[in-house]
């Protein structure tokens, strides 16, 4: 599947209030319903460094230290899915940053209540996902697969 449009791939993290409330099955079925597909996941306490590199973008905000402490609080849940559309599609099912503005139906909308514990972290971009691939995990932690439910996903090509 590398190379095809199919094969686009996207960042998502489980955040450590997802882990504590124990949706990560919650959140990996979601995305295994819609058709897409696992190629990496850790379960792991992530450094203040690698979150400080992670969160890079957001060094000049307010809250950025709290915002490094608490993801450095409790373990955390980083992934690799790939699919057709998967970074634009799962920053979709993921919903909005703020819960409160998250559709029903949505992981946010469903199960979080307030923006600081959102329980999810998603790319939003082709390019900060594969950014963000390269800092979470090595080219060996990615698996390439092939999957038997892809053509009845996708079709024939």
């Amino acid at each position: 599947m590398s190379g095809d449009a199919y094969s686009e791939r996207t960042f998502i993290m489980v955040k450590p209030d997802g882990v504590q409330r124990g949706l990560v099955g919650k959140i990996i079925k979601r995305f295994e319903e819609k058709g897409f597909k696992l190629v990496a996941m850790k379960f792991m306490w992530a450094s203040e460094e690698l979150l400080s590199k992670h969160y890079a973008d957001l060094s000049s905000r307010p809250f950025f230290p709290g915002l490094v402490k608490y993801m450095a609080s409790a373990p955390v849940v980083p992934m690799v899915w790939e699919g057709l559309d998967v970074v634009k599609t799962g920053r979709f099912i993921l919903g909005a940053t703020d819960p409160k503005n998250s559709n029903p139906g949505t992981i946010r909308g469903d199960l979080c209540v307030q923006v600081g514990r959102n329980i999810i972290h998603g790319s939003d971009a082709v390019e900060s996902a594969n950014k963000e691939i390269a800092l979470w995990f090595s080219e060996k932690e990615v698996v390439s697969w092939s999957r038997s439910s892809d053509s009845w996903l996708y079709g024939e090509n």
